[in-house]
């Protein structure tokens, strides 16, 4: 899936995808998850059942990255998704 989608000028190139399951993908999508720039996984303050949630993601709090560097999700996509997605 894309992070910053197509539709929003998001560009079709992998540093700007992200794997997720289709849970997740749904989450995110609805800006109930997010990413740190440092991979960190985010959650609302305001969450409705933030134990749910927490129980759907990876237990170590960071997103499971590839191991080469351009293959990883890129700062900047993470962080219009934060500004325009996410529910602080």
């Amino acid at each position: 899936m894309h992070i910053r989608p197509v539709e929003a000028r998001g560009p079709d190139i992998l540093s700007n995808g992200i794997t997720l399951s289709g849970t997740a993908h749904c989450l995110f999508d609805r800006g109930l998850i997010g990413l740190w720039d440092d991979l960190d996984i985010l959650m609302p303050r305001q969450a409705n059942d933030p134990d749910s949630i927490q129980g759907l993601l990876n237990k170590t709090g960071k997103a499971i990255v590839p191991g080469r560097v351009f293959e990883r999700p890129h700062p900047q996509f993470l962080r219009w998704h934060r500004e325009n997605c996410f529910k602080q």
